[in-house]
């Protein structure tokens, strides 16, 4: 079996409250996109995982691809093994849901390589317990999704955008932007309902007006470069740009693939992790030999 994990992006983020337990409420609009992971699974005796590609990630017990397995087979009772290899191509640390969308893709794998059969409502809820992005790779699409992660609320998209992602620093600690973010204070909320009427409607110069991110001026402040980046695709064409999640990757947004590619030309010339690619529905794809 092959599975192709998908990365995501935010079109908006915006922290409406945080829970006494101290986890943040979220209001955030996602979309999976076309970069992607590789894993390769097989049956084994026991659960084995290697990993390539880059950039480099360790296959320990911190491996978000071992703990989703082991949390099945715990909740399921299986005791069947799988040999899984990662092909990393995702950048780490980049807001992109990458260790979430492996995760995702490897519990819908497996439940089927053992016959686990859970339901897509059962693997959210596992997947919920491993990280609050595993539910959404796992469902896919345009998605509004709240709480930590277990609202989910799909909607419909009219129309499949070109985009150039860049991680142009190294990755920033998630615990430390949200602090940040309260020590500034209170912030302008994203025109959320704007841009989902505009997703739905695929009016690409309604989205780009109203595309908005919370965190992100607290991460430029941590790391110019992202700021840079910003600046960089929307001298490049950009119609807007913006960055995914709690940063490091930044997004750029295209009229069409022919001024995207023009442009990723010219920047991948200047940031190693520097992508073309485009929204689209599916968050894994799944291939059985």
């Amino acid at each position: 079996m092959r599975l192709e994990a998908f990365a995501k992006i935010n079109w908006s983020l915006d922290i409406t409250g945080v829970r006494e337990d101290g986890y943040h409420l979220m209001d955030m609009l996602m979309q999976p996109i076309s970069l992607a992971d590789e894993i390769s699974v097989k049956p084994a005796e026991s659960l084995r995982l290697t990993t390539g590609g880059y950039p480099p990630v360790r296959p320990d017990n911190h491996n978000l691809i071992l703990r989703a397995a082991r949390a099945l087979q715990e909740i399921t009772g299986c005791t069947l093994g799988a040999e899984m290899h990662l092909q990393k191509r995702i950048p780490v640390g980049a807001g992109l849901g990458g260790g979430s969308a492996d995760a995702a893709a490897t519990l819908a794998g497996l439940n089927r390589l053992w016959g686990t059969g859970l339901s897509s409502a059962e693997l959210e809820k596992l997947g919920l317990t491993l990280g609050a992005d595993i539910p959404f790779c796992l469902r896919g699409g345009l998605t509004r999704t709240r709480g930590i992660g277990e609202d989910l609320e799909s909607h419909p998209c009219r129309s499949s955008f070109w985009l150039i992602v860049i991680q142009p620093c190294r990755g920033l600690s998630t615990g430390s932007v949200f602090s940040a973010w309260h020590a500034a204070g209170s912030q302008a909320h994203p025109k959320t309902e704007e841009a989902l009427a505009a997703l739905e409607k695929g009016d690409l110069d309604a989205l780009c007006s109203s595309v908005s991110n919370v965190l992100q001026p607290i991460s430029e402040a941590m790391r110019p470069a992202i700021g840079e980046s910003v600046r960089a695709l929307k001298t490049s064409g950009a119609l807007t740009a913006l960055m995914t999640g709690s940063g490091s990757a930044v997004f750029g947004v295209f009229r069409n693939p022919r001024i995207a590619k023009q442009a990723h030309e010219a920047l991948s010339r200047r940031w190693r992790s520097c992508f073309l690619c485009h929204t689209q529905q599916d968050s894994f794809r799944m291939t059985e030999d």
